[in-house]
């Protein structure tokens, strides 16, 4: 399976998630959850055990890689992302699990993934946070891995989260319906976008750009 990734940039750490992060991240999501209402956040020390419980027997099934955000001018956890659906194309050998039968590993790494599991803390909304936590992500993705696609979804009804995906460059390719249970009890539609390989680089200088001093 893949190893767990430390990546660094100027405005965020993205830690492997450990329960070490759980009370950091019991804080983040206490601020202010005013925003949370397309997106489960745990809430509490316990729910974010659970969570981070979760996300740890997710990474060791091989199809996700998490993260805690830390926010590196206060060295605060800000909220939490991940890999997820990390897949071969279904031409490559046939083997235990996974797409083509087999599973991601360091030396045989994904050809598509998705970047989803996303949330801050209200401090860290509409700052430079998520802007260079894609940038981080994508960056691995295309650049180490040498991903041929990346998915981005959200609930269709979401439309800040959307607006946040567009921003990124990323391509609309339509509504799932009916995909998912929703956040609030009910069932999702749920807006799915992609980068391709021959978009990161534009999409690489677009992000580059925002994080540039105005």
């Amino acid at each position: 399976m893949l190893s767990p990734i430390a990546l660094e940039g100027s405005v965020v750490a993205l830690e492997p998630l450990g329960l070490t992060h759980v009370d950091g991240l019991a804080a983040a999501a206490a601020e202010d959850r005013a925003s949370y209402g397309f997106t489960w956040v745990p809430d509490g020390a316990d729910a974010c055990r659970g969570f981070v419980e979760a996300a740890l027997y997710a990474q060791s099934d091989g199809h996700s890689v998490p993260f805690a955000v830390r926010r590196r001018a206060d060295s605060a956890i800000v909220g939490s992302t991940r890999f997820l659906d990390l897949e071969l194309f279904a031409w490559l050998p046939v083997g235990p699990s996974g797409a083509g039968g087999q599973l991601p590993t360091d030396d045989n790494p994904p050809t598509v993934a998705e970047i989803g599991s996303t949330w801050y803390s209200a401090s860290a909304q509409r700052t430079a946070v998520n802007t260079e936590c894609k940038l981080l992500m994508l960056g691995h993705a295309f650049d180490v891995w040498n991903v041929r696609r990346m998915t981005l979804k959200t609930d269709a009804r979401n439309r800040r989260s959307r607006a946040a995906i567009e921003r990124l460059g990323a391509l609309f390719e339509g509504v799932r319906r009916v995909h998912s249970p929703a956040s609030d009890g009910g069932l999702r539609d749920t807006a799915y976008y992609s980068i391709v390989a021959d978009e990161w680089p534009s999409v690489r200088a677009g992000l580059a750009a925002r994080l540039q001093p105005s």
